[in-house]
């Protein structure tokens, strides 16, 4: 059995960026051929991969790209929030959103396929799957590109928002970007907004109002009183600017002659159901098993 050193783990670890203790027990099966170690680690992280792809991502990052008039937004999912502060995960993130500024890959599949840190998307997203132990995805994407401005806002690394604006003033741009983050808008105007939306709020105002005992005539006017109110609340446009309630952000646009023509919003983990373990059921399943055994 020939001797595995500290020297060989970190040699090992350099080329194949697993973990310590993988690289250690894949020298010991190899009994110290680092070739054979590297091929055994890389099945071992294929395995480890295709084992994580059926869990749930929901937590995760949001990262911004603005570059010549072409920006992106992109959310990439992991399973943990503790993951999500990962260095090397963040610098993945990184890449990627640089190659849909550049690249423009139509989706998520074509992404995959693009070279990056010389190989592709999709081997360092695996590589990174077998190295962190979770799974890690690339959910979804926004892409502007236009002769107009380009700004991005992020806060933290949850929410995200990319604009497309016209202005001589910059802040301008920043400004709605943050307020957007702030705010959450459904939509730019009011004109904008989904109608299943709208119908769903109908649905509530209908029954809200149907309990007042009000004559028919004042119950529809109480509903579209609040179908206009949520149209206002919910559009860019006619809510009130965060940095100066006494303005909407259409008259705060005006003012700087300028106008915002489209924005994207992302928020980590919208619309994921996240898994809800119970751990006392979990840790009681475990004591009944090993009775069992």
């Amino acid at each position: 059995m020939a001797a595995i050193t500290a020297s060989m783990v970190a040699e090992l670890r350099a080329k194949t960026d697993a973990p310590m203790m993988e690289c250690k027990k894949a020298l010991t099966e190899a009994d110290g051929d680092m070739a054979r170690a590297e091929e055994l680690l890389r099945v071992k992280l294929g395995n480890k991969a295709s084992k994580a792809a059926s869990r749930v991502t929901a937590e995760g990052i949001i990262v911004a790209h603005v570059e010549g008039g072409v920006g992106a937004l992109v959310e990439l999912n992991c399973e943990t929030d503790f993951v999500a502060k990962n260095d090397d995960f963040l610098a993945f993130g990184k890449g990627v959103a640089e190659i849909f500024v550049k690249q423009n890959p139509a989706d998520v599949a074509t992404l995959s396929a693009l070279p990056l840190e010389s190989t592709t998307v999709d081997a360092v997203r695996l590589a990174l799957v077998g190295k962190i132990g979770e799974n890690l995805s690339i959910r979804r994407f926004e892409r502007f590109e236009s002769a107009n401005k380009i700004a991005s806002y992020l806060h933290g690394t949850r929410i995200g928002v990319l604009i497309e604006y016209t202005g001589a003033d910059e802040q301008v741009g920043k400004d709605v970007a943050m307020h957007i983050a702030a705010m959450k808008p459904v939509s730019l105007s009011s004109n904008d907004v989904p109608v299943d939306l709208i119908a769903k709020e109908r649905s509530i105002a209908e029954q809200k109002a149907a309990e007042s005992g009000k004559p028919a005539e004042i119950v529809a006017k109480m509903v579209e009183g609040s179908i206009q109110k949520y149209l206002k609340e919910v559009s860019l446009l006619n809510q009130s600017f965060v940095k100066n309630d006494k303005q909407t952000i259409e008259q705060m646009l005006t003012a700087a002659n300028a106008s915002v023509q489209k924005f994207a919003l992302f928020v980590v983990g919208e619309g994921i159901e996240k898994r809800q373990d119970d751990f006392a059921a979990e840790v009681a399943a475990q004591v009944a098993a090993a009775k069992q055994s």
